[in-house]
């Protein structure tokens, strides 16, 4: 997926922006860990519950009708988690302490997770690794396939997620049981 030390870097640097931020975590919308910046929890088992609690997110929100997922706030006594949409296919999750300034929070979660969002897409569209075979000049991909072409011939161009609304709702959608 993404490339983990750019993720890891843009956590990093959040956490630097947002001194009150103790934890950030990277995840796929599966619960998969892309990059993490905690310490104290489990990456996994909050990547895993992050996955949960945005399955149960979206269907309220769908379920109210107030359109896509884009965050999610939970307030205990020693804390916050929030967690924002990144992408379509990953979620950035912030631990943070009670004293932290929730709109900064928000402000800062949302740029990062705006970020950290571009950098999974970009990843999603590096080509194959271009294999060589021995005594042969011309390089060829892993893929069986071979490039989609128009009848005359032609390589057909399709939009890269970069080339399209930059804010465009996400699409969410977790393989989480309904």
């Amino acid at each position: 997926m993404a490339d983990e030390a750019e993720v890891l870097g843009e956590l990093q640097r959040l956490r630097v922006r947002v001194p009150q931020v103790t934890g950030a975590l990277a995840a796929s919308v599966d619960g998969l860990v892309l990059a993490q910046d905690t310490s104290g929890v489990e990456p996994e088992g909050v990547a895993a519950l992050t996955a949960a609690a945005l399955g149960v997110a979206q269907r309220l929100s769908d379920a109210t009708g107030q359109g896509a997922f884009r965050e999610l706030l939970v307030r205990g006594t020693n804390g916050y988690v929030a967690t924002y949409a990144a992408g379509d296919t990953a979620v950035l999750t912030l631990l943070a302490e009670n004293r932290v300034n929730v709109g900064r929070l928000h402000l800062e979660g949302r740029r990062a997770g705006s970020r950290v969002g571009e950098l999974v897409a970009e990843a999603a569209e590096l080509p194959e690794p271009v294999m060589r075979t021995r005594g042969r000049s011309r390089a060829r991909t892993a893929a069986s396939d071979p490039a989609p072409t128009t009848e005359s011939g032609l390589p057909v161009r399709t939009a890269k997620p970069s080339d399209l609304a930059k804010h465009a709702e996400p699409k969410l959608q977790p393989r989480t049981a309904r």
